[in-house]
């Protein structure tokens, strides 16, 4: 209840409200200017400025809720602060990783771990690997040396360079080491069978045993009759070897082991032979000084293959199938115009002269019409080609056996090998802890290898000459590896090369089809990356390469 002499506030709002209802729009328009912004000060008052003490002061201006984040902070200091963070969690993470294979060491051993990166977490170093190739070893052993450490495809790897280190390993096989691949070309390898595969990859694999089949019961034929030969001695080829090897051995191979040995004689390291292959004509074509000196060997040995005239014509037609099939430009130089000059284009392989007593006449690929023991040419001219070489004949020919080691030295097929360590040894100072993987290098041995540096990086043959050999060590030269598990076909592997380079240099001339040489990969064997290694192919004219 109101005091009296007061009016209600209601009422008095209430009689307000009633007059203004009764005055113009205009009117109540000044009025509610007026009631928001406060009654005018009497006159004679001074007029508040707003800076006085009498003023409210002014609050900083506030970002809404939904633009705030926790501790006050703003999106920017918010987005500083977690990639701080971070960054200092992923130092953590790798000091952990690192504490972690450090930990690993071989307590029982004073001797240090390797010097290295075990790179990050999980990955290890796998990805610069894969991005770097060849490289990521070169850096890591200018940085470390030629024993250090690393972690590739899942696992903790030693990468070992040098002959005395590799001695240790290759000889320590069942003893410090045993064979051993990464976990995931384990798992490559297993997982591609038959039934495990589907579509264009199964018809592809079905073929592929109805082959070996055929081949096998081949094979099967070709056993028996060895078997039942009563001359053995008359003819000897790789099954004979096979067969007399185990009799020697006091074993007798079934008829099955027999085919299997065969086929793998045939097919086993076909890659690596073809990387090889492809070296030999790569170095042969950078250096046509080498084989001048091949093409004075042979004919200094009569084995530079002779054949009487055969008519160009006679070769045309199976020149120009091969160069179809083949897809590759194959020219026969004798139906060129004899005016043309001879000079030889950039980057050609035609060695230039040898200058023999008595040169031989020209000679045709063996898949020319023109070979064999006694061909008839459509004139009636007989073509006379000697006979096959024999691993006798190979054997004395020393310079192209420099030749043929060279270029395994320079451009090895396979650039190491793996190996698991059975138990905590020493290396070059640096203990090798049980478990871990030892890679060796067989490239880079070659690389550092003191004895091959002069001269420094070149291609020269005559380093592999008897009187050079003798300081050599024996593990300064692993191209087919050492000791218990070095490759078993290496005897075969070089006479394939030799007879290659034999055919090549007696028979044609190469030069590029590309403007620049390919550059080569060495994971996981050395191979030309892009197109691969495009050449030209000519047959040699009469007299070409044996007169100057």
């Amino acid at each position: 209840m109101w005091p009296r002499g007061e009016p209600a506030a209601g009422g008095e709002r209430g009689r307000e409200g009633s007059t203004q209802r009764g005055q113009p729009r205009g009117s109540r328009r000044r009025h509610r200017s007026l009631t928001a912004a406060g009654a005018a000060p009497a006159a004679g008052q001074p007029v508040p400025s707003g800076r006085g003490p009498a003023s409210a002061p002014r609050q900083p201006r506030l970002l809404p809720p939904s633009r705030r984040m926790p501790l006050g902070l703003s999106w920017p200091e918010a987005v500083a602060l977690a990639l701080l963070a971070l960054a200092l969690m992923v130092i953590l993470c790798r000091y952990l990783w690192a504490l972690r294979w450090s930990l690993s060491r071989d307590r029982g051993s004073a001797l240090p771990l390797p010097r290295g990166s075990m790179g990050w977490p999980f990955f290890g170093e796998t990805l610069h690997w894969l991005l770097q190739g060849s490289h990521f070893h070169s850096s890591r052993r200018e940085k470390y040396g030629n024993v250090f450490k690393t972690h590739l495809l899942g696992r903790p790897v030693v990468r070992v360079t040098g002959a005395e280190n590799i001695r240790k390993i290759l000889l320590g096989e069942h003893t410090l080491v045993s064979t051993q691949w990464p976990q995931s070309t384990q798992i490559i390898l297993g997982s591609h069978t038959l039934l495990g595969s589907i579509g264009d990859l199964h018809r592809q694999r079905r073929k592929g045993i109805k082959a070996r089949n055929m081949l096998h019961e081949f094979m099967e034929k070709a056993i028996q009759e060895k078997l039942q030969r009563n001359n053995p001695e008359d003819h000897s080829d790789a099954l004979d070897f096979i067969i007399n090897s185990a009799k020697e051995h006091g074993k007798e191979f079934t008829i099955q082991e027999l085919k299997e040995s065969a086929i793998e004689l045939i097919f086993a390291a076909f890659f690596t032979t073809a990387s090889a292959s492809t070296s030999l004509i790569l170095l042969l074509l950078k250096h046509p000084s080498v084989i001048e000196k091949i093409r004075q060997e042979l004919l200094f040995n009569e084995m530079y293959q002779q054949c009487e005239s055969c008519p160009v014509e006679h070769c045309l037609d199976t020149l120009t199938t091969q160069s179809r099939d083949s897809k590759r430009p194959l020219t026969c130089p004798m139906a060129r115009d004899a005016h043309e000059d001879q000079s030889q284009p950039p980057g050609s392989a035609e060695a230039g002269s040898c200058q023999p007593n008595t040169p031989p006449e020209p000679t045709f690929p063996q898949n020319s019409p023109c070979t064999g023991p006694q061909l008839q040419a459509p004139s009636g001219q007989s073509c006379h080609c000697p006979s096959d070489i024999s691993l006798e004949k190979l054997s004395r020919l020393r310079y192209l056996d420099c030749v043929i080691k060279e270029v395994l030295r320079v451009l090895p097929p396979v650039s190491g090998g793996y190996r698991t360590a059975l138990q905590t040894f020493e290396l070059d100072g640096f203990q090798i802890p049980k478990g871990w993987s030892v890679m060796y290098s067989i490239r880079d041995t070659h690389e550092t290898a003191a004895v091959y540096q002069s001269p420094p990086g070149g291609f020269d043959p005559d380093r592999f000459s008897a009187t050079q050999t003798e300081a050599v060590g024996r593990f300064h030269y692993i191209p087919f590896g050492g000791g218990v598990r070095s490759c078993i076909g290496k005897e075969l592997a070089q006479a394939i090369l030799k007879l290659l380079a034999i055919e090549l240099v007696s028979t044609a001339r190469w030069e590029l089809a590309t403007p620049n040489y390919p550059a080569m990969q060495t994971v996981p064997i050395v191979h030309p990356v892009d197109d691969g290694l495009q050449l030209y192919f000519h047959l040699l004219q009469p007299g070409q390469g044996r007169e100057g």
